[in-house]
């Protein structure tokens, strides 16, 4: 894995992301290396080679962070995990943490347990959330498309400390893919200790023309299913009732048909 040192100009950017108003990126690409990542994008001006493959620290977020208040809430982390594995040596995500301020309205989605390293920290916000990508792929399908992150189960295991913890917590379900995704599975595992949910399907357009092959010749079904109006429509209505049957708490359902 390449790494390379950077400094940025601020540390919070503006975000369309729904919910909040900030980003905070410390990192830039991901060791994660999931298939289907939308940030892929930003190869175009990160050239370093495969996605996956290399990791931008900008190693002076933490000051630039240090004391700023900012009005509406804080996303971390939109082109990066900020809990991926180059985090336990350089602790970036860590000092942030130590010196954000503790007032600021901070939202947290991650797909690693490494997030229980700062348990403490995260206390000290009055206003925090912290979020796992659950997905629901069976190990096979999981081993394909997010080869180098962690296994289903810990994340959920994360969600169950954090509950546990007293720290507000959400499950994250994403990317939906039809026929491949066990989304009732996941919320029965986890609705006992999870205080709400977004769902997202597989935004095709952004995960890109490689995995959109790979999705057709592997699950052609659920391509033609997130390709179609109605089937869509039928995806979300399935969510929906599902929401409702179970009595949980979600944010949004998001579908990204054009």
């Amino acid at each position: 894995m390449k790494l390379i040192i950077k400094k940025a100009k601020r540390a919070f950017n503006r975000t369309k992301i729904p919910g909040a108003r900030w980003v905070i990126n410390q990192y830039i690409g991901c060791q994660h290396a999931c298939k289907y990542c939308y940030a892929k994008f930003m190869c175009r001006w990160y050239d370093y080679g495969e996605w996956g493959s290399w990791v931008v620290a900008r190693e002076n977020i933490p000051e630039l962070a240090e004391g700023k208040k900012v009005e509406g809430q804080v996303y971390m982390s939109s082109i990066s995990d900020a809990y991926q594995p180059i985090e336990k040596k350089l602790e970036l995500t860590r000092r942030i943490l130590e010196v954000m301020d503790k007032g600021t309205e901070l939202s947290i989605l991650t797909k690693s347990d490494l997030v229980l390293r700062d348990i403490q920290l995260i206390k000290e916000f009055k206003d925090i959330s912290v979020g796992l990508t659950v997905n629901g792929f069976d190990k096979e399908v999981k081993k394909e498309i997010e080869p180098l992150s962690p296994p289903i189960e810990k994340r959920v295991n994360t969600l169950r400390s954090l509950h546990e913890e007293g720290i507000q917590n959400y499950a994250f379900i994403s990317p939906i893919i039809p026929g491949l995704s066990h989304i009732e599975e996941i919320v029965e595992k986890t609705k006992g200790f999870v205080d709400y949910y977004w769902f997202e399907f597989l935004n095709l357009r952004a995960s890109g023309g490689k995995f959109k092959r790979w999705l057709k010749e592997i699950s052609p079904e659920s391509l033609e299913i997130l390709s179609s109006q109605n089937g869509m429509e039928e995806q979300v209505a399935s969510i929906e009732e599902i929401i409702k049957r179970e009595g949980i708490l979600a944010k949004g359902v998001y579908s990204h048909y054009p």
